[in-house]
Order: C-alpha cells, then sequence, then structure tokens
C-alpha cells in the first residue's frame, strides 16, 4: 500500500521502534514528522534517515510542548503515539506519576490536539504503542506500573474510536512485541524492524477496516 501524499507525526520516534516506525512510513511515501522530547537527539534521528523526515520537539507530558507542536506541524492524517517510559525496579510517586502523564495522558492530549483535523480532512489512521503485558490482564505477572497505564490506553483507543465512528479516522492500540532496543534490551526475541511493522500494519487499513481493537501482528489481542 502507498500512502503518497498523507503525513503523520510519531512522537518517541527518536531511537528504538518508533524511530524505525519513521523510516518503515517514510518508504511508503508519507512525509513523516519525528517527535522527539530532546531537540537534539531528535535532529540527529532524522538526519540519519534522510530525505522526507521533519522533526518536532515534543514532550507528551508537558501540555505547552503539545500546543507548540501542534502550531509547528500542522494537520496531519496519521497519528503514532508511540512515547511511553518503563519505570524499572522499586519505583517512587514520581516514577508512578511520571508514567502515567507519558504513556497514558500524553497520547490523550496528543490526540486532542491533533484529532480536529483528522476528523475535518474524513479520513485518518491513529496508532496507540501498547504492549503484550496489558493482553489477558487477570493473568500478566510484572512489569509493575507499565501494563497498568497501557491497559488503560486500551480502553482510551477504544472510547476513541467509539467517539470517532463513522468519520473515517481508524484507531487501534497495537503491541510491537518485546524488542531488541534501549527499553528491550538485547534478550528480546524480536527485531525493532518487526515491532515497527505490526504498528505499521494499523496504518495501512483499509477505510473498511477494524477501529477499536488491540492487535499483535495483525492478529486481535484480548485484554
Amino acid at each position: 500500500m502507498t500512502l503518497e501524499g498523507r503525513r503523520a507525526l510519531v512522537t518517541g520516534g527518536n531511537r528504538g521502534v518508533g524511530l524505525e516506525v519513521v523510516r518503515q512510513l517514510r518508504d511508503l511515501g508519507t512525509e513523516v514528522t519525528l517527535g522527539s522530547r530532546n531537540a537534539a537527539t531528535g535532529a540527529t534521528a532524522a538526519a540519519g534517515i534522510g530525505d522526507g523526515i521533519t522533526w518536532v520537539e515534543l514532550d507528551v507530558a508537558d501540555p505547552a510542548s503539545v500546543a507548540r507542536a501542534r502550531e509547528q506541524v500542522g494537520a496531519v492524517d496519521i497519528l503514532i503515539n508511540n512515547a511511553g517510559i518503563y519505570p524499572r525496579g522499586r519505583t517512587s510517586a514520581n516514577d508512578v506519576e511520571r508514567a502515567w502523564q507519558v504513556n497514558f495522558l500524553g497520547a490523550w492530549r496528543v490526540h486532542q490536539a491533533f484529532v480536529g483535523a483528522l476528523r475535518e480532512r474524513g479520513w485518518g489512521r491513529i496508532v496507540n504503542v501498547s504492549t503484550g503485558l496489558a493482553a489477558g490482564a487477570a493473568e500478566r505477572e510484572g512489569g509493575g506500573v507499565y501494563p497498568e497505564t497501557k491497559v488503560a490506553l486500551n480502553a482510551l483507543t477504544r472510547a476513541l474510536a467509539e467517539e470517532l465512528a463513522g468519520t473515517g479516522v481508524l484507531v487501534n492500540a497495537i503491541s510491537p512485541g518485546w524488542c531488541r532496543t534501549d527499553m528491550g534490551g538485547e534478550k528480546a526475541p524480536r527485531s525493532a524492524e518487526q515491532g515497527a511493522a505490526s504498528i505499521v500494519w494499523g496504518v495501512t487499513l483499509p477505510d473498511d477496516g477494524p477501529t477499536g481493537g488491540f492487535y499483535y501482528d495483525g492478529e486481535p489481542l484480548p485484554w
């Protein structure tokens, strides 16, 4: 599928799976803006991919930063809410608060900032990057606050999909799986390319494709 002429924003796009999503969307003909909390790393990451990539400083936990990014980027057709953090070990109250601000409220803020233009255009794809740790919530073990924020993100995905029903905008949560990245570590079984492909699947859905679901490599997950 070609996405020629479409414009995309990928939050947390400066490294790992997010950076590979940027690359794969660019290869499909999309004009991609890479969102990065740190301006220097964002600029370096965008330059490393080359043509067709711009970048914007974007801290999804900061409402003012999200508002500035919306002004700079303008309207988009594709929104990938990829920015996330995974507190490890003993977590403080600040760690928990930061995880909720980034993983859940950050996605909501970005959605609120950009969804108006998607609705007006009558076509759009929103992917909220989740985790397999949020599947089968009653059976999962470990993971601390991270999977809790992603279970909430899945619920938000369903609510947003209902809100946008009939507008031409599809909203889905997608797990990239456990990937070899800074977050996932070297022992992870999947590459960043495989994880990104799982996410990009949600962008290439046909107009009558699913919305409000939770998927991994194109297959539905329970949660």
